[in-house]
């Protein structure tokens, strides 16, 4: 059996009065008013008591208190005891331990502890006001929840989303639907979020960015310190920098925004666009570092590379925006149309004016080899060091000097073999047609002859130190990862998880999701 109601208590009034044409059915109390049901306290200068209804209507300097919870002041409030519900109006006020809602009407439901109002609404919560043009409080929880616009605005930053959830008491913050968070130092965007607006930490799902001047960082997942300004990506990693024309792509990625850095690891790959082309770079981890202008790119481990007419394979490389000058250390190669490039040391030097490629060096050790084109033998250059010159982005132009030696392969117009070319000089210059050999000249003290094929024995084709690894050739931007790369996907996935998950964050965004939307599926 259901418990009667509770009556409304009347403890004090200066005046007590019965008026039945005024207000039938009603008490007058006036003067220093104050009521009591069930725990709620209350006061005002008059109102009206409706006994038999267990109502009330109150006027003038209202204050309605519940415990140490709730403080709800206004100039005119209605309270009904049967049902526990009250509403108040003209500059309603509503201070909690940790926040004051100011807005026209205020609504308080205390069965579920619960807030709410439909007018525009400002909340002032230590150093964030949040405006909205409607709400909920849940006194409990100590949560307002906004789902028409709402405005957040801190020293620092503003956010704006269409649903938010915000604890008064931690200062955390969940948004969902279409948000943005703008300040001086960046532009976010995220249509799932977290924002701790008292360590100003934050973690972002569901199509989220942040935007710096010149960078803009996407991931599956965003983690965002704002006092460090550190930003780190997980799964599908794209930062894409508007001045320098470039992307960086990875599966987990660290940016430092004080210290100009970044780093991306898991499938890294760095693209940039140079002379209407896009060059690939690969490596186990990426690093690019300082200022627009002067940005260093760094990649190590296994670091592969592609570009439509080039591709090349190294330990590491060392790319500088400043100097234009690419480094490949540490073994490097380099094909160029069907043509084989080794060498101790190997630097590729671009143009910052035209944005192109310019020239080649490769330092001791110079090896340039490609396949007869159509025999099974190999046209075979050897030098100390080359010099090459690239036009229009195409290597067209190499000399080879100090101690060249030459096999080359001699085909008339119509590919018939009229010898093979074997001798010494000291410099080579060859020039390039579409990638291919077209004219060999040799400089001083040439020593050597053509040779008909069946005058030079096989042991004497090669050139000491030759080994051909045309299999290992990168004919494409998806062979710039290794086959155990490949092949460790899903791990990487796993491991980015995991590293996602120990933060905690995303699985408290997803528990809020699913609580509102059990919610909204109860109505």
């Amino acid at each position: 059996m259901a418990q009667a109601p509770k009556k409304i208590v009347v403890e004090h009034s200066d005046y007590f009065d019965v008026n039945q044409v005024e207000i039938p059915d009603a008490v007058l109390l006036t003067g220093n008013v104050r009521v009591n049901h069930d725990g709620v306290v209350l006061t005002c200068n008059k109102a009206y008591y409706f006994q038999k209804e267990n109502y009330i209507k109150a006027f003038g300097n209202v204050q309605l208190v519940q415990g140490d919870t709730l403080f709800l002041n206004s100039k005119y409030a209605e309270y009904n005891g049967n049902v526990k519900k009250a509403f108040a109006t003209g500059n309603a006020v509503m201070n909690s331990p940790d926040a004051t809602l100011a807005t026209d009407t205020i609504n308080f439901d205390r069965n579920n502890q619960e807030v709410f109002y439909n007018s525009p609404g400002t909340i002032v919560n230590k150093d964030n006001t949040l405006k909205s043009k409607s709400g909920k409080y849940y006194v409990a929880e100590k949560k307002f929840q906004f789902l028409t616009a709402v405005t957040i605005t801190n020293p620092t930053y503003v956010i704006k989303t269409n649903h938010l959830d915000y604890f008064s008491n931690s200062g955390h913050s969940y948004l969902f639907g279409p948000s943005t968070i703008t300040s001086k130092a960046n532009y976010i965007y995220t249509e799932k979020g977290f924002y701790d607006t008292k360590k100003n930490l934050a973690h972002f799902l569901n199509k989220s960015y942040i935007r710096y001047d010149d960078r803009v960082i996407k991931g599956d997942s965003l983690y965002y310190d704002r006092n460090r300004e550190f930003a780190s990506a997980t799964r599908n990693v794209k930062i894409t920098d508007s001045i320098n024309r470039g992307i960086v792509k990875g599966n987990y990625a660290e940016i430092y925004k004080k210290q100009d850095s970044m780093f991306v690891t898991k499938r890294a790959v760095a693209v940039n666009f140079v002379e209407n082309d896009s060059v690939y770079i690969h490596g186990k981890k990426l690093m690019v570092t300082g200022k627009e202008g002067n940005r260093i790119i760094r990649a190590f481990n296994n670091v592969r590379f592609y570009k439509t007419d080039m591709s090349g394979k190294c330990d590491s490389i060392h790319s500088s925006s400043k100097t234009a000058l690419t480094k490949l250390i540490g073994n490097p190669i380099l094909w160029n149309g069907e043509n084989q490039i080794t060498g101790d040391v190997m630097h590729l030097i671009g143009n910052n004016n035209t944005q192109e490629l310019d020239s080649l060096k490769v330092l001791n050790n110079t090896f340039l080899v490609s396949k007869d084109t159509l025999g099974t033998g190999y046209n075979q250059v050897k030098g100390q060091n080359l010099y090459g010159k690239f036009i229009e982005g195409k290597l067209h132009e190499v000399d080879i000097v100090k101690n060249a030696e030459v096999i080359y392969y001699m085909r008339n117009d119509a590919k018939e073999l009229i010898g093979i070319n074997k001798n010494v000089s000291s410099k080579i210059n060859i020039i390039f047609d579409k990638n291919a050999i077209e004219t060999i000249t040799f400089f001083k003290q040439v020593d050597g002859d053509i040779y008909p094929e069946k005058d030079l024995p096989e042991n004497a084709r090669k050139l000491r130190g030759l080994v051909w690894r045309g299999d290992e050739r990168i004919k494409s931007k998806d062979d710039i990862f290794p086959p155990e790369e490949n092949e460790g996907n899903e791990e990487i996935a796993k491991e980015t998880k995991a590293e996602d998950d120990k933060k905690g964050v995303p699985m408290k965004i997803r528990k809020e999701t699913l609580n509102y939307d059990k919610k909204k599926s109860k109505k």
